[in-house]
């Protein structure tokens, strides 16, 4: 019921629909519609009340399935990519709070979700980074998962978020004009600060993937101050808040036709156009050992080639990259 209501007032988006029409289309009373108005408040829903009824003060940022009927018949500024068939509101999982979207979408991976799924939801209250690292996921932020189950050998898994990071650069300059640069193996940079975070897991059966999940936290309209990084949002990028809604359909288009060829040459090469850690001075940990060094490239297979002080190279294929 709480859905059909949204559905209603955001179908009359810019306009106040009263208690008296909600309760006629939901067949249920005025006061009952009323409750349902205030959980859905509770839930971070922005709707105001007022004598003449109801509107969504800003439906330009739900993230709920109905809103994204029709967003992959004319993608915007992407000319490359083809008119897809694959419908966004069948394939996004929205929730209020979860614990984390990575676990909620291995669960729906496990129930026999389609490819190219997303899980999105408004709090994590135990969203995590790398190394099990608390990742802060507050109102305003996009947090997601994209559950995929590609017909892709393992070894190649992680083309996929390579190719979520190139898709999400091409979002921010498409929409707002931001040069975001990619950093090796996982961040997305703005003027240096740390704008986005991504993360992989995959489970496999014999040599084929089962599921494939890259989890995303981008940080839109949040305020993302941490003590473990130097973080920025859009919304302190431009001054001004932005639509979440259009960053996630805009990213979903990019990034299916991102995936259309995943030829390792061409997705490294998308993502080498666009990254601030190639020609950069690194320091990288992983479990075992430190690096530093200048960066000097990173291959096909996404191999991190770092050149230290003694003028050796080292193939890093994991770990924790830093900027100095």
């Amino acid at each position: 019921m709480r859905n059909t209501i949204l559905k209603l007032l955001y179908r009359e988006k810019g306009s106040t629909v009263s208690g008296v029409t909600l309760s006629a289309l939901t067949g249920i009373s005025r006061v009952a519609v009323w409750k349902h108005i205030n959980a859905l408040k509770k839930d971070g829903v922005a709707i105001a009340s007022g004598p003449k009824g109801y509107h969504l003060t800003d439906p330009d940022d739900l993230l709920l399935p109905f809103c994204f009927h029709g967003c992959l018949e004319n993608p915007s500024g992407a000319s490359d990519i083809p008119v897809s068939d694959i419908s966004l509101q069948d394939r996004i999982f929205y929730y209020p709070q979860v614990d984390t979207t990575m676990d909620t979408a291995r669960n729906l991976a496990k129930k026999g979700a389609p490819h190219l799924s997303c899980v999105v939801a408004e709090h994590q209250t135990r969203g995590r980074g790398r190394l099990n690292r608390q990742w802060e996921s507050g109102k305003g932020g996009l947090w997601m998962t994209l559950i995929l189950i590609p017909d892709t050998p393992p070894p190649l898994a992680y083309l996929y978020n390579f190719a979520a990071s190139v898709s999400l650069s091409k979002t921010f300059d498409i929409l707002f004009g931001l040069d975001v640069r990619v950093k090796w193996p996982n961040d997305l940079l703005l003027n240096g600060r740390k704008l986005v975070g991504l993360l992989s897991e995959i489970e496999t059966q014999a040599d084929l993937i089962r599921f494939l999940l890259v989890g995303i936290g981008i940080n839109v309209n949040n305020d993302p101050t941490s003590e473990l990084f130097d973080a920025i949002s859009i919304q302190q990028a431009l001054g001004r808040p932005v639509s979440r809604q259009k960053i996630l359909a805009e990213f979903l288009k990019q990034f299916f036709g991102q995936i259309q060829d995943m030829n390792p040459a061409k997705i490294m090469g998308a993502w080498k156009q666009r990254t601030a850690t190639i020609g950069s001075r690194v320091r990288v940990q992983t479990h075992t050992q430190t690096f530093q060094g200048l960066a000097i490239d990173v291959d096909d297979t996404g191999t991190l080639l770092l050149k230290d002080d003694a003028h050796q190279v080292h193939n890093i294929i994991y770990g924790d990259c830093f900027h100095t």
